[in-house]
């Protein structure tokens, strides 16, 4: 790894981390280590959750926030503190600087969810709303503080917030010590890259490997090159990680001691979310289960006893709904399909009666009579079916066209 920019803005060590968990002791909770049967029989070797979507703001980001407010000079914290987020950043932030009584100003998009909004205020922040990307409400926030001397805290690209992010991996290791492997999500990387420096000083043979949306990777590219690489994210469930740019402070880190770097696919994401929480109780954000679609997508892949690091928790419920359709159909457990038939009674009775003898469970019919496109005695019918897998799924559409339904999907 030949990338210098001042030996990475400065190095990250165990003695860095450890007093980042002396100061966030009584702030930051030590969170539940929760075992997965479903997955340890899928993968072979015993597998556990850490739980940081169960920490206080729903997600890991308040202990770097803490560790970097906590660090700044009298006359800093007097200026008050700046961030942009649309959601977990926002709300550590927001504690953090309440916590330390510090006067904290958050950007936040304009399209952010309603519940992340809400409770960033509810933290203690004052919430601008600025821009339609994260991009422009970033500049904004960096406007902010060069008018009024505000400070900026960045979401992971600082030493002290690496520090913080890295007690996870202390944590880890106490409550887990026979772990062989830790699997967590990646964005700027500042919390993978704390997690390897408290664990590779500690216990070397530990393998470590960070996940990152298959439409917002940039560290493989950027490791492959030898520099921070930027690119243009791809939309992506798993906003959390939707991040353009390595950071300065993590890439060094990363490079220097994260062992590998996977990427999952949105099915992946949304077949890990709804596991997460059918079979675990837990609710997880699309970042927060990266972790857990890699595992799933590659079950021999990884040496036991297995870490997945559950990151965060803060989801938006409309957009928890529609994931979780989106891993139903995945999974073999959704279908929609439109199709036409007579528009004569008696005529939608008899498609359901299709289902009913192929055992698909009926949640939503909607009629169109009105399209140009159909005939004087057409109607076009929409279904939304729950099934029971693949199987199950392909059993039900081949019902459909054997009745003589012309199926449109």
């Amino acid at each position: 790894m030949t990338y210098d920019k001042a030996a990475a803005v400065s190095s990250v060590t165990l003695d860095d981390v450890r007093g980042a968990q002396k100061m966030l002791s009584g702030v930051a909770r030590m969170t539940a280590m929760e075992g997965s049967r479903h997955l340890t029989r899928l993968l072979g070797c015993p597998v556990h959750f850490k739980c940081e979507n169960l920490q206080r703001t729903g997600s890991f980001k308040l202990r770097g926030a803490y560790v970097r407010i906590a660090g700044l000079l009298p006359e800093e914290r007097a200026a008050g503190v700046v961030a942009a987020s649309a959601g977990n950043h926002a709300q550590g932030v927001a504690h953090a600087s309440s916590l330390l009584g510090v006067r904290s100003t958050v950007f936040m998009p304009v399209g952010a969810p309603l519940p992340k909004v809400a409770a960033t205020r509810e933290y203690g922040a004052e919430v601008r709303l600025h821009g339609h990307v994260v991009d422009e409400t970033l500049a904004a926030a960096q406007e902010y503080a060069a008018e009024t001397g505000a400070v900026f805290i960045h979401p992971f690209d600082h030493p002290d917030v690496v520090a913080g992010q890295g007690t996870v991996g202390l944590e880890i290791l106490e409550q887990c010590p026979e772990v062989r492997t830790i699997v967590t999500g990646v964005g700027g990387g500042g919390l993978i890259a704390g997690l390897a420096v408290a664990v590779k000083s500690l216990r070397p043979d530990v393998r470590v490997i960070g996940v990152q949306a298959e439409g917002a990777a940039a560290y493989p590219p950027s490791l492959a090159s030898g520099r921070p690489m930027s690119i243009e994210p791809r939309a992506t469930m798993a906003d959390g990680i939707k991040v353009g740019r390595p950071g300065d402070v993590p890439f060094r880190i990363v490079g220097d001691l994260v062992d590998e770097i996977r990427t999952v696919t949105e099915d992946e994401l949304s077949s890990a979310l709804l596991h997460c929480l059918e079979r675990a109780k837990l609710v997880v954000e699309p970042a927060g289960a990266s972790p857990v679609a890699a595992l799933m997508s590659d079950p021999g892949g990884f040496e036991g006893p297995v870490v997945a690091l559950l990151s965060g928790g803060n989801v938006d419920p409309l957009l928890l709904q529609r994931i979780l359709r989106h891993g139903m159909s995945a999974a073999g457990r959704y279908l929609a399909v439109r199709l036409r038939l007579t528009d004569s009674p008696g005529a939608l009775a008899t498609l359901l009666g299709v289902l009913s003898v192929a055992d698909a469970n009926v949640l939503d019919v909607s009629h169109v009579r009105t399209d140009p496109r159909l005939g004087l005695t057409e109607a076009e019918v929409e279904l939304q079916m729950e099934t029971k897998g693949p199987e199950h799924r392909t059993q039900v559409h081949a019902a459909l066209l054997e009745a003589g339904y012309r199926v449109m999907e």
